[in-house]
Parts: C-alpha cells; structure tokens; sequence
C-alpha cells in the first residue's frame, strides 16, 4: 500500500519546503523506495504559465509540455526522474474541473460545494499521483492559516482519516528566528504555526525547522513538548552552502529513519554514497570561473532557478566553481562588467525590457571571444545581433519587439500569429532536434539527434537562413518536421552556441546537461589562458 507524505510549511513562506520534499525523497530513494512528488498550488491561475517571474519565480516545463510550479525542477534534480502534468496542480485547475462537472450535469439536484466537491477533486489527485509507488510525497503551497490553501489541508486531513494513521504522515516545515538584538531563538512562531494546522485537524508528525543559528537540545526538548511531537521528530534545517547538501543533512538527524518508523516501512539499507561525493565535488573543487547572466529578472534569483543549477551542474562536471555574476541588461555601463568574466550566458525572457542590452552583450562576446551560451531569447538575440552587425541588415529585429523591422530575422509562425488565448499556447515540451554533424552541439552531446524542451512563440525567419549561414552563423540543430532552426553555431569563436529550446530543464547534479558541461569547460579553459597558475606562469617564463 502507498504511503503519503504531506508537506506543510508555516510562519512565513519561502522557508523550502521544495527542497525539504526534494532531500525526503531523495532519502526514500537512497533506500530503495519508489517515490511520486505532487506540488499543489493554491492560487486560481489554472497553471503558472502567465505569472511574472517577480512574483513566482521561474516557470518549470516538463517533458510533456506542462508549465509548472518551480519546485518541480528541485524534485526532478534531486531525484533524477521526470516529472510531468500530473505531478503539479492549482486551485484554478481544481475549480475549472468540478465547475466543468457541474455544466454538463454530474452533480444534478447537488449544491455544489466546497466540501465534499472540491476536497474529493483534490484527493483523487492525490491518490492519482500515487499509483504503483511506494511513498507519494505532496508538498501544500503557501503558509499555513493563508484562506487559499484550506482545501488543500482539508483534503490531507481526510486523507489521515481514510487510509490510516500508518499510511500517512503530516511534516510541517517552520521558522525559528534568531533575534539578534537578545540573542536566542524564538519558538513562539512555531507553536503558534503548528497551533493553526491543528485548528485544522492536522496534528503534525515531525517538524523541520529553518534556522540560521543550531538549536540546542533543551530548545528541541521544549518545541517537541509544546508541539506534541518526539524530541527526535524535531529536525533542525540550517542554512547550508548548497541545497545539495540538505539530504546529508537531514540524514544525520535520522529523519529518514523517523518516517520509516512511523509508517512502518520495510526498505533496502541506505546508500547515499554517490550523493556524498558529488556534494564533496561540488564543495571543494580544482577550478573558479566567472559567468555573467545576463537577464532582465535579476534581481529575484529565483527566476532563473534551473539555469543557475545548470551551471553548478555544468560546474561539477569541469572540477569548478561557478561564480554567478548577475547583470541587468537595461545597466548602461554592462559592457565594464563583463571584462574579466569566463564566460556569457543569455537566459529565456519576454517583453522588451533590456534588449538593446542583451544584443550589446552578445556582440562583444562574439567580437571579444568570449564564450557565449544563449537559452531561447539567448539565440533570437545572437541573431538580431549578427544580423545588424555583420550583415548590415540596420534595425533587424524580432517582430515580438519591433512589428515594423525591415528585416524580421525572427518571427511568429503563421499558426501562433491566429493565437487568442495566451495560456498553454507556446510552442511547449519536448521536440527532436537533429545535429549537424562535426558541429560544436553534436560533439557535445556525442549524437546525432536530441530531445529537448521549449517554451516560445518566435522563432528564427527561414527567409534569412541562407545570409546567416554564408555570413558565418550556422544552423547546427533542426527540428526537421517543421524546418525550424534549434541551435546556432558561430565559426571562427572559441565557443558561441545558442539554443531555442531550455536545456536547464533537463540537468541533473547527477547527469548535468552537456551543453552546460561543454560551456563551462570553454570558460575553465578561457580562465587558465587569462589568469594562468602559478605552476604555468613559471614553466611559461
């Protein structure tokens, strides 16, 4: 029988409740266990897709074309299994369902409601997700005592009730502040926190608690008393140098054998081997380089969340250290701020806001050889610029941007120019992409043709292929059924590649992606040739 995990968080938001869920997992993994991860939103948009990355972080895309909840991309890169539209739902997706029901007639002669309606919709998602796994953990958005995510509680609390208290198992993820002014921690939030879910009806079974300072064992004795949970079912969460590290971590409490123990599961014995080496690599490596993003969101790091993990990803690949330098596009003095980093890397984005930028960034990384990585708008932008600058096409441009240019190097296909509706109407999921042979792309992935995910409406003008190519940016990745250009190369560069797909989605600090891999190493390379070791400079003289 599957057992349920269900993850609550409390006090304030934000405490990570993704990367708790994502290290329980990867601890149930690590024993054997089969393991299904659910994200349940609460706000009303039926997916994240239209939300502004200032106010939701980054739009995660699964294989099959579902645009989710960014907490999906930890579940993916910890457990290194795919997820997809099952695994991420909103409340707007949950009410769309039963109004839909209630239109075509379902519930005749039944007052639509709240509860039973809504909470048995819920539900059945839960159980859907669970199917032939032994452990489904689902994470519930928001904080608890927020009006929004009451059904979702509700459901989880009938969910105790219906399979048993042995099957199913309430952690609740806090905050104890550290008040510096008196210099202790403070438990009150929590107590208050936990006082709320049982309001609800859900006493809690283990506690993670966030905090930046250790918590004492005479501090757990007290917030075990007061929340009426074992002294060893109070796990201390403290700020780590890597979220890779949060697993380890949670291990040497023994949380994993706190949730074997309460729901009586039989596993394998642990192995959590591999998972300690890739943190020790990632903790402790040869190399540094500097990579400047350069985006229009930088100022909220989660909008960029799968790229920058990528890049740590590509990191751990090359024995470095990735240093993430964020620039905002829109800084008239960009150019001085990219003069000694490794390497440049263009993330995805919409609306016009820094793009005079972007395409400034991407001429002097190609006039100045400076490897160039650009992620969707990344490639439009490499284009728009070559296309200015060594075609002489003055003012080309994308049609998203300027609808007028002479020369639409980039454009809508003709089915996206018909579009009304903007949710789920991008050219979204997995797609083939075939490689040229000998190309930068096919030696770094080491075959012929890859899948790949997408999320964008434009795309590169068929009608200016030919003038790119014999000018010196070629076509290297085309989805072959539509004639649609994937991936740019330019010759005569150390390294300059751009994609239209997102490859971020799919690197794993287990199997991190190789074009990240292949990036990171032109930087390494790019770094040893600017500020040689101490070793070289003296075998050079």
């Amino acid at each position: 029988m599957t057992k349920f995990i269900f993850v609550t968080g409390g006090v304030v938001s934000s405490l990570g409740k993704g990367i708790s869920a994502s290290s329980i997992g990867k601890l149930m993994q690590a024993r054997g266990l089969s393991v299904a991860m659910l994200k349940c939103d609460p706000y009303i948009n039926v997916d994240p897709g239209t939300m502004n990355p200032f106010q939701h972080g980054e739009v995660f895309v699964t294989e099959d074309g579902a645009e989710t909840d960014l907490d999906l991309g930890h579940y993916e890169r910890f457990l290194n299994q795919e997820m997809h539209h099952i695994n991420n739902f909103t409340a707007g997706k949950v009410y769309e369902t039963v109004i839909a029901r209630e239109r075509r007639g379902d519930f005749l002669g039944s007052t639509v409601q709240v509860i039973p309606h809504i909470t048995d919709e819920i539900k059945s998602r839960f159980r859907a997700i669970a199917k032939g796994v032994d452990v489904a953990i689902i994470e519930i958005g928001g904080t608890v005592g927020d009006i929004e995510s009451l059904p979702f509680l509700e459901a989880a609390r009938q969910m105790g009730l219906e399979h048993g208290r042995d099957n199913v198992l309430f952690l609740h993820v806090t905050l104890v502040p550290y008040i510096r002014a008196s210099e202790e921690l403070k438990t009150k939030p929590t107590q208050h926190s936990v006082g709320k879910l049982r309001e609800i009806g859900i006493s809690p079974d283990i506690l993670i608690c966030r905090t930046e300072k250790a918590i004492s064992p005479e501090l757990k004795a007290k917030i075990a008393l007061f929340c009426s949970v074992q002294k060893e079912s109070v796990i201390e969460a403290p700020d780590v140098e890597s979220i890779y590290e949060v697993p380890l971590v949670f291990h040497k409490q023994g949380l994993d054998e706190q949730i074997v123990m309460l729901l009586r599961l039989r596993t394998k014995s642990r192995d959590l081997e591999n998972w300690t080496e890739l943190v020790r690599r990632l903790k402790s490596p040869r190399h540094r380089v500097k990579i400047a993003m350069a985006g229009k969101y930088t100022d909220y790091k989660d909008a960029y969340k799968s790229v920058n993990e990528a890049l740590l990803h590509g990191g751990v690949a090359n024995d470095a250290h990735v240093d993430i330098r964020f620039l905002d596009t829109s800084d008239p003095d960009i150019h001085r701020k990219i003069s000694d980093v490794h390497g440049i890397l263009v993330p995805g984005g919409f609306g016009d806001r820094g793009i005079d930028g972007k395409i400034r960034v991407a001429q002097l990384a190609r006039e100045g050889n400076i490897p160039y990585f650009g992620l969707c708008l990344g490639l439009q932008i490499a284009v728009i610029e070559f296309a200015r600058n060594v075609l002489k096409l003055a003012g080309a441009h994308s049609t998203e941007f300027d609808p007028r240019t002479k020369y639409p190097v980039i454009d809508l296909l003709p089915e996206q120019k018909s579009v009304k509706e903007m949710g789920a109407s991008m050219r979204l999921g997995t797609y083939e992409c075939a490689l040229r042979k000998g190309s930068l792309a096919w030696k770094a992935y080491g075959r012929a043709s890859v899948s790949e995910r997408h999320r964008h409406r434009y795309e590169v003008n068929n009608k200016f292929r030919k003038l790119l190519e014999e000018a010196g940016l070629k076509a290297s990745g085309i989805h072959a059924s539509k004639d649609l250009v994937e991936i740019v190369e330019l010759r005569e560069h150390p390294w300059f590649l751009a994609v239209q797909f997102h490859p971020e989605f799919k690197s794993r600090i287990e199997k991190p992606h190789p074009l990240f891999a292949s990036f990171i190493a032109a930087a390494v390379e790019r770094a040893r040739i600017l500020e040689p070791s101490p070793s070289e400079s003296s075998h050079a003289s």
